[in-house]
């Protein structure tokens, strides 16, 4: 059996521990993602589903428990560790796409294949490939101001892909945007991890998105229940 991309053994997280106000948001939460799985993660506001992204992102640590990525534990790595695993095998996408406004589409998903040291015009190639796949390869020269809601979300889901990762963790991807425009562009995305065969953990409000995924992840008062 293949090794999951993604095992959570046991994850903690409790805030201001030990102080008044000592909120317990995570309680031995497990969970496993394999290669080319879909899960949606669902959740009221505020029982801690973007502190599990993060933790599981490498952006936010845990009180104790296990996060393995690729068979390699990274709760306790160092932060040389964690950032380059970060940047080499983990892609994020927000509910607001947070493109750099003074640079062209085609150059936002640049940029972070540049960054991990690809030539330029390797990094443009993925880039434009990426945008043909979503359908916007024509607004690859406009800027994020020159760009719809969903042109934006496209271009984000594109720059979370461009380094190639391992495991996507979405947050909301399709929130700020309206139902018909959501549908599109969520298809746009579940099109793009399928087609890159990853493991996907995506954080949503909305059901009849949440069921066109492998699992739906429900949590609540800190537990993880499928």
């Amino acid at each position: 059996m293949n090794e999951p991309v993604l095992s959570i053994e046991g994850l903690e997280k409790t805030y201001n521990r030990g102080r008044p106000g000592e909120v317990a948001v995570l309680r031995g939460i497990d969970l496993s993602l394999a290669r080319g799985e879909v899960a949606a993660l669902v959740a009221p506001s505020g029982a801690g589903k973007s502190t599990l992204l993060h933790i599981a992102g490498l952006l936010d640590v845990p009180d104790s428990g296990r996060v393995m990525i690729g068979g390699q534990d990274m709760a306790r790595a160092s932060g040389r560790v964690r950032t380059g695993v970060r940047r080499r095998d983990i892609g994020f996408i927000y509910q607001f796409h947070h493109l750099l406004p003074e640079f062209s589409a085609v150059e936002n998903i640049m940029l972070p294949q540049l960054a991990d040291g690809a030539a330029r015009g390797e990094a443009q190639a993925r880039a434009f490939d990426l945008l043909e796949s979503v359908g916007i390869r024509n607004r690859a020269q406009h800027r994020p101001a020159a760009l719809s809601g969903g042109e934006q979300q496209r271009v984000a889901f594109c720059r979370a892909l461009a380094n190639r990762p391992r495991l996507l963790l979405a947050d909301e991807p399709t929130g700020n945007l309206d139902p018909a425009t959501s549908d599109q562009v969520f298809a746009a995305l579940m099109e793009l991890v399928r087609g890159s065969g990853l493991a996907a953990l995506i954080a949503t409000h909305n059901m009849d998105l949440a069921a066109r995924m492998d699992r739906v992840l429900r949590l609540e008062a800190g537990v993880l229940a499928e």
